[in-house]
């Protein structure tokens, strides 16, 4: 069993300045969110509730018109920041390609940005070298996601296979789970504990409720990605 409890990040899908339901990576298919926590898709809103909720002060952004090729949406980044002044880092997956795309958004929104390097965005083998090199300019900050749908690996850098190139923290990223309430994809999550045991472990995809937390600690997570499980009020407040 893990030494200490397996800790939720909260996560929002921003989509044209909305928060939407992510469901298994379809994301042109994503709708703003109907939630039994919050009733509202607007994105300060939303995170205020989840991080309440979670007591956290990590907050998992994906910032989808990004990710489909668009611009990040500063501003509505922007308003998170300032409207959650106690938020100790937002995790941003902003579709980078490489290190200076992502030191553009920080520069722009400050040092509470920590990006998120997906596998299916890094553009080689070199970005995947230059994002995580600890002299680099974000340090032990940025984290790598390494990300797959439906048993395929999502990676033409080859992320999946380079452990000496990781960072500190690493996202297990289960595309097809996210939304889908079919539970944690646990067996990658523990092939890739074996690969590198000192690296920390998030996992992301298919979490449904306290017991599949336990068990994801047990597999070596030391937190987890979370969404709908929360709109969905199957996960309990947890006490500040």
């Amino acid at each position: 069993m893990a030494s200490t409890p397996t800790r939720i990040v909260p996560v929002i899908d921003l989509l044209h300045g909305q928060v939407v339901r992510g469901v298994k990576g379809d994301r042109k298919a994503y709708r703003p969110i109907v939630s039994a926590l919050c009733g509202s898709s607007d994105p300060l809103t939303v995170a205020r509730v989840l991080l309440e909720h979670c007591a956290s002060r990590q907050l998992y952004v994906a910032d989808l018109d990004a990710l489909m090729g668009g611009s990040v949406q500063i501003g509505v980044l922007q308003t998170l920041l300032e409207g959650l002044p106690d938020l100790e880092e937002l995790w941003l997956d902003g579709g980078f390609a490489d290190a200076p795309g992502a030191q553009a958004v920080v520069d722009a929104l400050g040092s509470c940005i920590a990006p998120v390097f997906g596998s299916e965005s890094l553009a080689s083998r070199g970005a995947l070298e230059r994002c995580f090199d600890r002299n680099g300019a974000f340090g032990e900050r940025a984290l790598l996601s390494l990300d797959r749908r439906d048993g395929q690996r999502l990676d033409v850098a080859g992320s999946w296979d380079a452990p000496e190139l990781w960072p500190p923290r690493v996202i297990v990223m289960t595309l097809e789970r996210v939304g889908a309430g079919t539970g944690p994809d646990l067996q990658t999550l523990r092939e890739m504990r074996s690969r590198s045991p000192a690296t920390t472990l998030i996992g992301a995809g298919g979490l449904r409720s306290a017991a599949d937390l336990e068990a994801a600690g047990g597999a070596g997570a030391s937190a987890w990605l979370v969404a709908s499980a929360l709109h969905d009020l199957q996960l309990a407040r947890l006490p500040r």
